[in-house]
């Protein structure tokens, strides 16, 4: 995974500052959450991510620590992880700075899951709209590679309810590289949590953890 990838559409500066963050990334199989202003619930399911990480080790032989980081949208340190996940019910807000950042992350290689909680979704409209202004989220058909890793699915599993709508795989793509992948009324990453917090079936789970790991998978081979 090269972090570094997209850096020579950036500008000098920038992208000597890439190279320099993303020496730890390319050798490195480590993930984190993604902190965000707007006093959204950004640390949602903390049971989800540890549970899919040890999913990940024992089924893809990957070596991800299983205590995953935090970090800050807006914060350097977000070069040094390959992937970064975002979740939570509410209110997202990301500053110039943090939009720029995020911005400067994905267009060098990074890659952002976002599992939609309820009420995430308008929210996280209008901030990626500060990200990428000319990008829009899209539809992703269910013979993406994304779907087609260790695990193969015919699009998102439906993990729990929100409205009654199917559940739909969204993403980002920046010249045909998918930068960010969000799963919209699937709750993945409820279903990665642990039993005892949802109550979900086995099968339920294992599906989320499966379509979890493809994410993991894809992104740290793209």
């Amino acid at each position: 995974m090269k972090i570094f990838s997209g850096g020579r559409k950036l500008g000098k500066g920038l992208m000597t500052l890439v190279f320099i963050f993303s020496f730890l990334s390319v050798a490195s199989q480590e993930v984190a959450v993604l902190k965000y202003d707007g006093g959204g619930d950004w640390y949602a399911n903390p049971t989800g991510l540890p549970n899919l990480i040890r999913f990940c080790n024992e089924n893809l032989k990957t070596r991800i620590s299983e205590k995953p980081a935090t970090v800050e949208v807006q914060s350097r340190d977000l070069f040094d992880y390959p992937i970064v996940f975002m979740t939570g019910h509410g209110n997202v807000f990301f500053s110039e700075k943090s939009a720029q950042n995020l911005r400067t992350y994905l267009l060098a290689g990074g890659f952002l899951h976002v599992s939609d909680n309820y009420g995430l979704d308008p929210f996280l409209r209008k901030e990626m709209k500060k990200v990428f202004p000319d990008l829009d989220f899209q539809e992703i058909p269910v013979d993406h590679p994304i779907y087609k890793q260790t695990y193969s699915f015919d699009g998102l599993p439906k993990i729990h309810e929100h409205d009654a709508k199917p559940p739909q795989g969204f993403g980002l793509f920046h010249e045909g590289r998918l930068l960010c992948f969000y799963d919209f009324e699937s709750d993945l990453s409820d279903g990665w949590e642990d039993e005892a917090v949802h109550n979900d079936p086995p099968e339920v789970r294992n599906k989320a953890l499966q379509m979890g790991a493809n994410i993991i998978e894809y992104a740290f081979k793209n």
